[in-house]
């Protein structure tokens, strides 16, 4: 039996993300580059913010990009 491929905590938000914003989560990543600094939650802000995104898909793209770079 195979194991499920499907993604898994925040990254299981990406589909409905890109579905959602029409960008694809590199586009999301990059612009969190620009804040990488501040604290989680103004991370958020600053997607919600300037760029309307909601607060789950806020936090998923925040949180996904804190971990991979070592920040969470």
């Amino acid at each position: 039996m195979q194991a499920d491929a499907r993604a898994t905590g925040p990254a299981s938000y990406f589909p409905s993300i890109e579905k959602a914003y029409g960008k694809p989560v590199a586009h999301w990543f990059a612009l969190l580059e620009s804040v990488a600094a501040r604290p989680h939650m103004e991370q958020v802000a600053f997607l919600k913010a300037s760029h309307g995104l909601g607060h789950g898909h806020a936090n998923a793209l925040v949180a996904y990009q804190r971990a991979r770079a070592g920040r969470a």
